[in-house]
């Protein structure tokens, strides 16, 4: 039986950070990955923000497969509570393990509590999992779209986030013995409270440029003619200038160059991108602003690149 491949070092400079990312097939612009480097470097979580669809959640599973280390993602949303995000007790198991004791005649109360509080009791969410030991290496924690949760769970961040560990009443508090690559995201639909942004270093993750998007989109999607990849990146471009409710991400670029690719589209037309629009645009009001002179202007200037 072979064993496992060694986890990949840390990148030694921002130029090895930058050639890791375009190597996994992530291509970040310099300032990204500089303040990547410095997040590894330091121990420092990093913490996203930018539209939906930039590219902010990717970034955390190319460092996990680039370092060959363990993903581990919390997907934040309005509710979430310790139980879903650090821990709960098996309480089914404990009560089977209580009326057992009981049958048996085993009095002792002390001995039973500390028993039923054991770690085999310990359901671990994603928060303790990230605490744990890796043969790998330190897991990479994922806590994506933070300001979807509500502010209580937040501030309980805090305690996770500067000392690593978490306290647990019943048990006692577990520490991780290497602090775990942490990523926090943001789409900012609601501000993110200074303290927690204080334990992190920062960075706003923007819409590409032209250039750069070409170069996704060239990556990303396979077959696709120079032409029409060209066409594709210069029409969202130009989208994003709109007055919208939701602009297209890289996410959405993506997509659209795929469905185009499945159609075997060679060229854009108004008769196209009004049938394929929703690979792009996700609000009826977006779809029905496109609709007339409007696509027609927008088609016509990206074809004619």
């Amino acid at each position: 039986m072979t064993s496992a491949a060694p986890p990949a070092l840390l990148p030694a400079s921002v130029d090895a950070t930058l050639a890791l990312l375009t190597a996994n097939g992530y291509l970040a612009e310099r300032a990204l990955a500089t303040v990547t480097f410095l997040a590894l470097r330091m121990g420092r979580p990093l913490f996203l923000e930018g539209e939906a669809g930039v590219g902010k959640t990717e970034i955390a599973k190319v460092l996990a497969a680039a370092l060959g280390r363990r993903l581990i993602r919390l997907q934040c949303y309005e509710g979430l509570d310790i139980a879903s995000a650090v821990y709960e007790w098996n309480t089914a198991a404990q009560m089977i393990a209580i009326r057992l004791a009981e049958a048996a005649g085993d009095t002792d109360r002390d001995r039973l509590a500390a028993d039923i509080f054991a770690e085999r009791y310990l359901i671990k969410r994603p928060l303790l999992q990230a605490l744990e030991p890796e043969v790998s290496g330190a897991p990479v924690l994922l806590i994506d779209e933070l300001d979807r949760a509500d502010e209580a769970f937040e501030a309980y961040l805090l305690e996770v986030l500067s000392d690593f560990q978490v306290t647990i009443p019943e048990f006692g508090t577990i520490a991780a013995p290497h602090p775990p690559i942490v990523i926090v995201t943001s789409n900012r639909t609601r501000e993110i409270h200074d303290a927690l942004k204080r334990r992190c270093l920062y960075h706003w993750v923007d819409y590409p440029s032209a250039e750069r998007e070409l170069a996704i989109v060239k990556s990303k999607v396979p077959g696709i003619s120079a032409a029409l990849s060209a066409q594709v990146v210069a029409f969202v471009q130009a989208l994003r200038a709109q007055d919208f409710y939701k602009s297209p991400g890289v996410a959405e670029t993506l997509d659209w160059a795929t469905a185009l690719t499945e159609l075997d589209a060679r060229s854009l037309t108004p008769q196209l991108v009004g049938d394929t629009l929703g690979a792009l645009l996700k609000y009826q009001d977006d779809i029905a602003r496109m609709q007339g002179d409007t696509m027609q202007k927008l088609v016509k200037e990206a074809t004619a690149q």
